[in-house]
């Protein structure tokens, strides 16, 4: 599949899915002000993966018009085991490359499951992506959004229940939508 085709459904997952529904609170200012910039890893192969998110860190040191970076894996990471010990990767390469502090990493996955919550239970939902996903975020920026908003420690909570009202049926279709 086309790199403009995967970048063209994750932007309609964040409209439809994220922002629409108010999944994360801040995309919607972001994905307004165009700041969020979208990267393809074309390649299957875990070093160059990681060699990716690296670059695309310093691309964000060099660049401050770019707020934050969803980074598309279609190749390589289906399987959510194999996502969750990329992710484990990609979080300890962040601290040994001296980026612990700096951005931090969250993740989504098309199979994305919370532990200790059923497969179908439609709270995952709010990290399911079209593709695996790995959305490196400023933390000053996060810290600073956070301050701003009222509880913040209550969205997860709100999207679980949320998520739960809408029913699955209704999440898996948004997210399939996504990829038409």
């Amino acid at each position: 599949m086309k790199k403009q085709h995967i970048i063209q459904h994750t932007r309609k997952w964040l409209q439809s899915v994220i922002i629409e529904h108010n999944i994360c609170p801040f995309a919607k200012k972001e994905f307004e002000r165009d700041s969020i910039h979208y990267e393809v890893a074309e390649s299957s192969n875990r070093e160059d993966q990681l060699l990716l998110m690296i670059s695309i860190c310093k691309l964000l040191d060099l660049d401050d018009s770019i707020e934050t970076s969803l980074i598309i894996y279609p190749n390589g990471l289906n399987q959510f085991d194999d996502y969750l010990n990329f992710l484990a990767l990609a979080n300890a390469l962040l601290e040994k490359q001296g980026y612990e502090g700096i951005y931090q990493l969250a993740s989504f996955h098309p199979q994305y499951q919370f532990e200790g919550v059923a497969k179908d239970d439609a709270s995952n939902y709010t990290n399911r992506s079209p593709y695996p996903t790995l959305h490196l975020i400023r933390e000053a920026s996060l810290e600073k959004a956070l301050k701003s908003y009222p509880d913040p420690e209550k969205i997860p909570e709100r999207n679980i229940e949320y998520t739960r009202k809408l029913g699955l049926k209704t999440m898996q279709d948004m997210l399939r939508k996504c990829l038409r």
